[in-house]
């Protein structure tokens, strides 16, 4: 095993380390990293607009530039997250809800550069283990069935919890409920019986994530920044530009995110391997799963502009998109949306991903895993220069901000679909959603819930069709129940949390 492990390093780093790839990686990480900062473009348009230019290059070639799109616009896609809480892709969500409260203190720098090195560590690490154990995942990914990925589902909305301040859980509850209904909108993949659609051809193909994604945070910060009447200059002005731009992350603050990074890169790079999973249940779960092992300190810092919440996210996102090679390079299943272009593009090449791939074309297998390594340290490179100039973004006075927020809204909206029925759409959210936030009810759930509502939908009906409408399948497999058992204890941790509490007061007293 190991001989054919190094054999395999040898090769990959020998087609890396020609000069022609070397910059076939660092275009691929320059205009993923571009595309991912402009929102509503994500990987998935990023890596669609270079297949084009894939054509005329060798498949190693060309595979090494797609996965530096891939990886480049994932790890750029933070950038609107945190500037403008504007994340236009879902994996990119969660890192605006401490990302953007840390750059509205006045620290849009530190938070841009903490965003970096989580994203670089996330990614180096999941590149590792995928090295090491891609084989050995592939195997378990491939032992996943419907029912585990239904509990994995709902695994993921417990990090509703997450997002509820102190009183606010039924009310984070109740927008993963709204969440999970506009998820149904829409004709069924299955049955083709449209629902929800009120008999326009508008909503036949559901609602655009880019588009709910703008309304409830993009739109909505610039409606809340208007009532607010704050100008940024205020909080940003020319005494506070040290500030903007910078960059240092203190030893203790390094030592705080440390174990944070350690634990999302595994959890990332392990849902990222998931075949249909992906880079945005890894960082919702990431985040949960940081918020919940938190101090009590701590937790009281999430949302508001937590270094941990903020690190968690990004780690998470960067470790699962590493992590979804392993399905598609072993198993030939595409593991997100972004990896199944890729597919499409491995095949273009006349290659059958999966398991002989290691031995038929072992040259491009382990190319694409050792320009990873190369890629992250490119990313970092290409991003620290320019976080400075990012951040400035903020001390612009809100009488362009909030125009050039609402017109990079509605492009980014217009250029998924190319219909104006979505603007107004926008629009009409956007307005529920600004009277939602006055009354305290987090945006969060609603996305949370409508991102996994149609994975839910789908793997719960697989499931009783599988076992003939029973709900035994919820207990029947080890794995299913072990997901589920998990879920149960998180969601009663709050409720244990409380009784422990009000103990120790009454004892108090």
């Amino acid at each position: 095993m190991w001989d054919g492990l190094v054999t395999g390093m040898m090769v990959g780093i020998q087609t890396t380390l020609i000069p022609f790839n070397i910059a076939v990686v660092l275009f691929g990480c320059f205009v993923g990293s571009f595309i991912g900062m402009l929102p509503g473009l994500g990987p998935i348009t990023a890596v669609a607009l270079m297949i084009p230019v894939t054509y005329g290059l060798e498949p190693s070639s060309g595979m090494v530039l797609l996965a530096g799109v891939y990886y480049g616009a994932i790890f750029g896609g933070s950038t609107c997250s945190i500037l403008i809480n504007a994340p236009g892709e879902a994996a990119t969500v969660a890192t605006a809800f401490d990302g953007y409260p840390l750059a509205q203190k006045g620290y849009p720098g530190k938070a841009l550069a903490i965003a970096a090195y989580s994203s670089f560590s996330g990614g180096t690490i999941a590149v590792v283990l995928l090295m090491l154990t891609a084989p050995a995942m592939a195997h378990v990914a491939k032992s996943f069935q419907s029912c585990d990925y239904f509990a994995l589902m709902v695994l993921g909305l417990t990090a509703v919890s997450a997002f509820a301040g102190r009183g606010g859980f039924i009310k984070a509850l109740l927008m993963t409920v709204v969440g999970l209904m506009l998820a149904t909108i829409g004709t069924d993949q299955t049955s083709g019986v449209q629902r929800f659609t009120f008999g326009t051809i508008n909503l036949l193909d559901g609602l655009s994530f880019v588009m709910l994604a703008m309304a409830t945070f993009a739109i909505t910060e610039a409606l809340m920044m208007i009532l607010k009447r704050e100008d940024t200059t205020e909080v940003f002005g020319s005494e506070n530009v040290s500030n903007i731009s910078n960059l240092k992350v203190t030893k203790k603050e390094f030592k705080k995110i440390a174990p944070t990074i350690g634990r999302c890169s595994l959890l990332g790079f392990f849902i990222g391997a998931l075949p249909g999973a992906g880079a945005t249940l890894g960082s919702f779960l990431s985040y949960g799963m940081e918020r919940n092992l938190a101090k009590s300190e701590d937790k009281k810092e999430f949302g508001k502009g937590s270094i941990i919440g903020l690190s968690a996210p990004e780690t998470g996102n960067n470790a699962a998109s590493s992590g979804s090679f392993v399905p598609l390079l072993t198993l030939g299943i595409p593991g997100s949306g972004t990896t199944a272009v890729m597919l499409g593009a491995l095949i273009a090449y006349g290659i059958e991903p999966g398991p002989r791939m290691f031995v038929e074309r072992p040259e491009i297998f382990w190319t694409v895993i050792m320009s990873m390594y190369l890629g992250n340290v490119f990313l970092l490179v290409l991003n620290l220069p320019l976080i400075p100039y990012f951040a400035r973004l903020l001390a612009v006075p809100r009488t362009i901000l909030i125009p050039a927020i609402a017109f990079f809204s509605i492009i980014g909206v217009y250029l998924v679909t190319f219909n104006t029925f979505d603007i107004y759409m926008m629009i009409g959210i956007s307005t529920v959603a600004l009277l939602a936030r006055m009354f305290g009810f987090p945006m969060a759930p609603i996305l949370l819930g409508f991102i996994l509502g149609g994975l839910m939908e789908d793997n719960l009906r697989r499931s009783l069709i599988i076992y003939d409408g029973s709900l035994s399948f919820l207990w029947e497999r080890p794995i299913t129940l072990t997901i589920n058992l998990i879920t149960i204890a998180i969601f009663m941790t709050p409720l244990i949390q409380l009784i422990l509490a009000s103990g120790k007061k009454s004892k108090t007293d």
